[in-house]
Formats: structure tokens, sequence, C-alpha cells
């Protein structure tokens, strides 16, 4: 048995490894700029389409604590064309602006002396505001206009690759600077941008984007960093449970998974206790009476409740015994009292107070599971009863009990224990409906709000811990089979 685990833990890895590659892969293809989702809003600094210096520093900072600022595998199959550095670019716009302006000309030296001078104008624009010796008051706001548009066509510039669009901004820019003669000491910077530009045009080499170039990064990427951290500066690693930051909290995902996993777990395993508890008998004595009134009539009433959709039942019970109006037996929603356990509580009396709150989420988490479990275990109980050994035993006196629940009903669990696995992966995602519905704070209402608000670093995180206590579910089912049928041997 020791062996057979070791062997399949062995073969987990390569699982593992295929999990982890895709949750990456839909993290760093996921819409959006995580930068901007992270950066206070774009407008804080009152003027419209620009950015100020603090709002550049966020970006930076936030770049770097999420990894964007190194590539993104530890290899990279490339043209000659471009650089080994363009992931070194923090705007995303700006970045996909030189990849176009590189799959057009493949000249990256002069892309890259373009870039820089647009940089630099950028940057003298936004250090600059107009001195008032130097215009007149009734003028200044108008000025003050002029200049903050001179910086967002700048500031589009950065952005843009086509050339009609490109010519255009430029001919607007060389426009504005011309209307102020205390403006002219940027008209240099933005000379040698527009001769960049030109020269780009000049001198194109398109013919290098059709050279392959391989260039590797070893331990210096983004893949590496999100599995093992980057030595507990910002990230400890996947390895270590560290799943990124909240796109909405800024909090660790680790945190909040810890924090709201607790309710989703006790659930999943308070139902699947009663609905076992409930089916196993039901099963084996409607296997063991086939046909008989209690078969028929367990089988009408299982499947009703098997029938109703959990938000119907959810509401129809809080609508009865939730309800002033009606029968106020039970609160409404959340899991203990709106104030709190008082300071000096115990165990039991944080039980006590929460059990109200608990017994309608844990009927609609359980009853759709008592007509699939006890028919599973029906029909497994009534192909085990029709073997040779169970005859055999008949035969020679035992008791129908003893034959029923000694050696029929232990070679009758193994579909039971299949079903058993997926409590695993249930407690991680929870039941998005019924936490939503009855405000429960675990993992299906989390996962419901991280998709609701694209929150990517939890869904990536429930993603892959799913995947693993998947694994987990099987290799736990296996061990369970070996237990209850003898006739298993893992040598």
């Amino acid at each position: 048995m020791l062996r057979y685990i070791v062997k399949r833990i062995l073969i987990f890895i390569p699982t593992l490894i295929i999990i982890t590659l895709l949750g990456f892969i839909i993290s760093i293809n996921a819409p959006g700029d995580p930068v901007e989702r992270m950066v206070s809003s774009a407008q804080s600094g009152g003027e419209l389409g620009t950015q100020n210096l603090s709002q550049l520093q966020d970006k930076l900072f936030w770049r770097k604590k999420l990894g964007l600022d190194l590539p993104v595998f530890y290899f990279s199959i490339t043209s000659l064309s471009r650089p080994d550095t363009l992931f070194k670019i923090y705007d995303k716009s700006e970045r996909e602006a030189l990849d176009r302006l590189i799959s057009k000309h493949g000249n990256w030296r002069e892309i890259q002396h373009y870039y820089h001078a647009q940089n630099r104008l950028y940057n003298f624009l936004l250090a600059f505001s107009p001195d008032t010796n130097l215009v007149k008051a009734a003028e200044f706001n108008t000025v003050k206009e002029n200049i903050n548009l001179l910086k967002y066509e700048t500031l589009a510039l950065k952005s843009s690759y086509d050339e009609i669009v490109i010519d255009a901004k430029l001919k607007k820019i060389k426009t504005l600077l011309s209307q102020y003669p205390f403006l002219q000491k940027f008209k240099s910077e933005f000379n040698e941008s527009e001769k960049a530009y030109n020269e780009i045009k000049a001198s194109s080499t398109s013919w290098k984007n059709y050279i392959p170039r391989i260039a590797f990064y070893k331990t210096h990427n983004q893949y590496h960093r999100w599995l093992f951290g980057d030595g507990g500066h910002f990230s400890r690693g996947l390895l270590h449970l560290d799943f990124g930051t909240s796109y909405i909290t800024k909090q660790p995902i680790s945190d909040v998974i810890f924090t709201k996993i607790g309710w989703s777990l006790f659930f999943a395993m308070l139902s699947v206790l009663l609905a076992y508890l409930v089916s196993i008998p039901v099963g084996v004595k409607a296997a063991a009476n086939r046909g008989s009134r209690f078969d028929r009539f367990s089988s009408i009433i299982l499947f009703m409740l098997y029938s109703m959709p959990a938000f119907w039942l959810a509401t129809l019970l809080l609508m009865t015994f939730a309800n002033p109006d009606v029968l106020q037996w039970f609160p409404a929603s959340g899991v203990k009292p709106a104030t709190g356990y008082p300071e000096d509580a115990g165990i039991f009396e944080k039980i006590r107070l929460s059990l109200p709150y608990l017994i309608l989420p844990a009927i609609c988490y359980t009853y759709s599971s008592f007509a699939f479990l006890s028919r599973t275990m029906r029909v497994s109980m009534i192909e085990t009863v029709g073997q040779d050994y169970i005859r055999t035993a008949r035969a020679k006196g035992l008791p129908e009990n003893k034959v029923i629940w000694k050696h029929a009903f232990r070679n009758s669990l193994l579909p039971i224990i299949t079903v058993f696995a997926n409590i695993f992966p249930a407690a991680i995602g929870g039941s998005v409906i019924i936490e939503s519905i009855f405000t429960i704070p675990g993992m299906g209402y989390e996962t419901f709000l991280a998709i609701q608000s694209n929150n990517y670093p939890m869904i990536i995180a429930v993603f892959t811990i799913t995947g693993f206590l998947t694994l987990v579910g099987y290799l736990v089912s296996d061990i369970l089979y070996a237990l209850v049928d003898p006739r298993i041997s893992y040598k």
C-alpha cells in the first residue's frame, strides 16, 4: 500500500505542473491590465487624460510587486527584430504599440530611439507648469488647458502605432508647441521624436521578423517567481501557498481563502455526513426489500426532493421559516449574530449561538444528495446481493441482517467511496447559490464576487486548489477501496 501511495504521489507531480501552467497561462492572458486595477484612479491628479508623477511611481511599484517587470517564462521564441527586454515597458498600451511598430518595420534600434525621445518630451511636460509671470491672468486657464491637451496628445502618441494617427498627433503637438514662446524649450525634444519616427520609416528592416531567435531567462521569470516566490520580498510563491494579491482589496489571496474556506468546508463535511447517514441505510433497505412498498415510497420521495432546485427550496425555506409574517424560527442570513460572539463565549456557547443560522443552509446543502446516494447504494447492493457468495452465506443459514450488513454492505461501498472523493474540491468551490442566498461568508460566495469583479488572482487560486484537491480526493478513494474490498490489491 505504501509503495502504491508513493507511486501515485509521484504521478501527481506532472499533473500538478500542468495545472499550474494552465493557471499561469490564464492569469497572464486575462483581460485588462492588473497594474491599472491596482493603481488608484487615473484622474486623481485632476488633469484629464494625464498622469502625475505619484501615479507613475505607483504603477512602477505594483508592476514590480506583481512580477510584471520580468520575462514570462524560462525561454521565449521570438524574432530577430524583437529585443528580449520589451517586457520592461511598464505600460501595456505602450508595449503593444512598440510591438506593432516592430512587426511593421523590424528596426528596434530606431524604434527604441523614438520611444526614448517621446518619454523625455512627456516627462519634461509632466513636470512643467506655466509661470504666472509669463502668462496674463485672464489667459492663464486657457493656457493651462492647452498645456494639459499637449500632455494628453504626447501621452497618446506613446500608445499609437498607426502611421496616419502618429502623423496627425505629431502635427497637433507641433501646433500646440508653437503657440507659446515659453514652450520653445521643448521643441528640440519634439524635433528629435519626429526625426526618430522618420528614421524608422526610412530604415525599415521588416525581413528581421521572419528570422527566429530563442531567448533564455533561467529562473529570472514570472512563472518561476509565481511558483517559488522572490525570496519573500513581494511573493513567497505558490508552493508556499502564496496565490498573489487581490485586485479588489489588495490583500493576499491566501489570507482571504484561509478566512473563507472554513465555512465551506464545514457545510461540505456536514452535508456529506448527513447525506450518508440517511442515504446509505435507505439504499440498503430498499435493495434488501426490492419492489416492496418501502422501496417504491422512498424512491418517490427522494426523487421529488432531487427535482427541486436549490435556489427554489432555499427561497421557500426563508419565506416560510425566517419570515416575521409566517414563522420566524430561524435567522434569514449569516452564520452568527450580527453583533458577533460575546468576548467570554466558549466553543459550546458559540455553537449554540450559530446553530439557528446553520439549519436552513444545511438542509439546502444536503437534501439533493439523498436521491443520488441512496439510488447509487441501492443499485450497488442489488448487484452484490446477486453474487454467489451471498447465496452461499444464505444457504449456510446466516441471519438476513448479517448477510446484508456484514457480507454485502462492505462490498457495495465502492461507488459511494467514489462520490466521497468529491468532498475535497467541493470544499474550496463551495456552493455559490446557497452561500449567496444565505449570505454565508464561504468560498462559493467569494468565488462569485471574484467572477463578478474580474478578480482573476482569486479565480486562478480557486482553479489551482480545486485541481490539487481533486487529485487528493482520487488518492483517498483508492486507499478506501482497498480498505473496504479485500479483493483489491495494490501489489
